[in-house]
């Protein structure tokens, strides 16, 4: 990940320290200065634009992994946000998925849900999966993330997060969501996305029960579009 160690200490990217004299995005530029006047004058001051939820980034780096350590222990967050700024400012310091290694999974779910079956809010719900070739999945990342975060989906309530996973020949991104037993929120969820992401093959919905019943392994889709 293209984030430094102190980036990551600050939870909102977007606060700085008074002293250190840079100006936020919807700050004007030059305030102070005569060359701003006529901007002073106008008053025209960019606001933020508040999304409807916060989101947070989590990153399962592989080389923390290993088969002693804990499931899940590599899996950190790194970013909470919460306007539209602030994710761009993210999303435009960060690698996407065709530049993560072999093995890494991204995560983007709403704040306070943890992207593991455990989490109350996912323990009864499911997924729905996308699969590209190896380094293009890049675009339908962008496009899922702006979905969620922009409240897209008719049961944008039924949504927990996203996540993209790089593999050695793929990269999948999933879509999780609350109460995999509303089949007509699911299947609406379902058709929304592939019509979203333009994509011509059939996609399939897991229930978490079925996968943690398998290892993750061999679950069959109870849903598919």
């Amino acid at each position: 990940m293209n984030i430094s160690e102190e980036e990551n200490k600050n939870p909102n990217p977007n606060t700085k320290d008074e002293e250190d004299g840079e100006l936020e995005e919807w700050e004007i530029a030059g305030e102070g200065d005569d060359t701003a006047s006529s901007s002073l004058k106008k008053g025209v001051v960019e606001q933020p634009q508040p999304l409807e939820h916060s989101w947070t980034f989590w990153f399962d780096d592989p080389r923390a992994k290993s088969k002693k350590a804990t499931w899940g222990s590599s899996r950190l967050p790194i970013y909470t946000f919460s306007t539209t700024e602030q994710f761009w400012s993210l999303y435009n310091n960060i690698d996407h998925p065709s530049k993560l290694a072999v093995g890494a999974d991204f995560h983007c779910f709403k704040y306070k849900i943890e992207p593991k079956w455990e989490d109350p809010v996912c323990a009864n719900g499911g997924k729905w999966t996308v699969i590209f070739k190896k380094g293009k999945s890049d675009m339908a990342w962008l496009y899922t993330l702006l979905a969620l975060i922009g409240e897209e989906f008719e049961y944008s309530d039924e949504i927990c997060g996203a996540v993209v996973s790089v593999r050695g020949k793929q990269e999948r991104i999933a879509l999780w969501t609350k109460n995999a037993a509303n089949e007509t929120a699911q299947m609406s969820i379902g058709k929304q996305w592939k019509e979203l992401l333009d994509y011509n093959n059939t996609i399939g919905f897991i229930f978490h029960d079925d996968s943690k019943k398998k290892l993750n392994r061999g679950a069959k889709n109870r849903y598919t579009v």
